[in-house]
């Protein structure tokens, strides 16, 4: 048997993957944003002050890469650093007022990368699409664990 790229969901998934990172990119690019650093500043919206460790795990990313995307947060003035009170080997992770007015811009640019993606599809093939590829990554999460 043969390998056919269009039959192959690892390959497709992977491409449109990296497709829709290039749009994301385009449009948070201009508010001084990588899509790594948007997908954990989403994190932090929703819940400010979460450790290290824990948006490894919501954004099943390795230990390393998360730190090199909250060190060049840092130091784009998005986050700030904070020791944990109950953990003294842990940090806090904390959104400054520059992250905190990103919130809507940066938001509308993924809606509108979500809407592009989105646009060949109707609103019932939509949902079907998004339901389906939310049953395959929790299979695969599990699979995991």
């Amino acid at each position: 048997m043969s390998f056919e790229k269009s039959t192959s969901a690892g390959y497709l998934a992977n491409h449109m993957a990296r497709l829709f990172a290039r749009g994301l990119q385009r449009r948070v690019g201009p508010l001084g944003l990588a899509p790594a650093q948007f997908m954990t500043l989403l994190e932090l919206w929703a819940e400010d002050g979460l450790t290290q460790k824990e948006l490894v795990a919501r954004l099943d990313v390795e230990q390393a890469t998360m730190a090199n995307t909250l060190t060049r947060m840092e130091r784009d003035g998005l986050i700030l650093r904070r020791p944990h009170p109950q953990d003294g080997r842990a940090q806090q992770i904390w959104l400054t007022d520059r992250a905190r007015a990103l919130q809507g811009p940066a938001t509308e640019a993924a809606s509108a990368q979500n809407e592009a993606a989105l646009a060949p599809l109707t609103p019932e093939e939509r949902a079907r699409f998004l339901s389906l590829m939310a049953r395959v990554t929790a299979a695969m999460r599990d699979e995991e664990d």
